[in-house]
């Protein structure tokens, strides 16, 4: 849900939110109210990406034509600036209930774009990884190869939802 309201960067930037929006071209873009599938599942991936990448949860990143995302997790091969104009290694989105998948869409296609290699989407109500390049197609697993890393759908859910 878009407000209909013009920002500028520069309001956008030194403006306190409750909750964070994003910013696309001026307009705010509320994101969805994580639930606790959500939550726990970046939490886990954060831990078990490698010690090697730079990890942060929600973080505001600066893409082209002004926009500025904030993925659930991005991963860098270096120490990312304040609002980093270089991609990361990884995006990863999680859905949640109420997440338009025109929206979802739109910001994977906006990583691509800016050159994100990596850009992982989890559907956390259906248990289901999706990897995206020129659309979204689902995998059982997300890999890294280069730094030796996997991890399954089967064995991220099956801890994201232990006891």
């Amino acid at each position: 849900m878009a407000s209909t309201t013009l920002l500028t960067v520069e309001e956008y930037l030194k403006t306190h939110y409750e909750w964070e929006p994003e910013y696309v071209r001026g307009e705010l873009i509320e994101r969805a109210m994580p639930n606790k599938i959500h939550a726990r599942l970046v939490a886990l991936l954060t831990r078990r990406l490698p010690d090697a990448l730079y990890c942060y949860v929600e973080f505001r990143m600066r893409l082209p034509e002004s926009v500025f995302r904030i993925p659930d997790l991005a991963a860098f091969r270096d120490e990312p600036d304040d609002f980093p104009a270089a991609p990361p290694l990884v995006t990863v989105e999680v859905t949640s209930p109420d997440d338009p998948l025109s929206e979802i869409l739109r910001k994977c296609e906006e990583y691509r774009a800016w050159g994100v290699p990596n850009i992982w989407v989890i559907e956390s109500e259906v248990r289901k990884f999706y990897v995206y390049t020129a659309g979204l197609s689902e995998v059982d697993r997300f890999d890294l190869a280069e730094f030796g890393f996997s991890v399954s759908a089967e064995s991220l859910f099956a801890e994201a939802t232990a006891r």
